[in-house]
């Protein structure tokens, strides 16, 4: 899928992996609402000032009956050193490296830069409703304030 999943979509039900070894997939979340947010790559600039963003607001996204899950396609060893680093409570996900969520939403894509081209993860956000359907999509999300606007559109769903 070369274009970015949209609002009224089912979210694919794939399986991915969490730092502790386990598993989560989209249907652990029926019934309540839920966060998804892809970032490129744990421990850089804007990814670590994402993570935090949503851990500072956890207790008003639980308030507001939304879950969080931040997804990249690093390595569960990598996620754990990552959330012990910067102390964060937002539960985050290992994509597999191929066919893997961020694939099947097409934000794992084709990215350049300094004239290279690479396969990377475009920082976007879906907020997702009890019923399974994304009800927001924010695509090539700027950092700054996006967490609290994401709050606001959690309470409001």
């Amino acid at each position: 899928m070369s274009d970015f999943a949209s609002v009224g979509d089912a979210l694919p039900d794939i399986e991915m992996g969490t730092p502790d070894g386990g598993t989560v997939k989209p249907s652990d979340f029926h019934g309540k609402k839920l966060v998804l947010f892809f970032y490129p790559k744990d421990n850089t600039p804007g990814c670590t000032t994402e993570a935090k963003d949503f851990t500072a607001l956890k207790s008003d996204f639980d308030a507001a009956g939304t879950q969080l899950l931040g997804v990249s396609k690093d390595s569960a060893k990598k996620h754990q050193n990552f959330i012990a680093k910067h102390d964060l409570t937002t539960p985050l996900a290992t994509d597999a490296e191929e066919g893997g969520l961020s694939d099947a939403l097409g934000v794992w894509t084709e990215k350049q830069m300094y004239g290279k081209t690479y396969m990377g993860m475009v920082r976007t956000t879906y907020l997702v409703g009890a019923d399974g359907k994304i009800a927001q999509v924010w695509n090539k999300v700027k950092v700054k304030g996006h967490a609290e606007e994401v709050l606001a559109a959690a309470k409001a769903l």
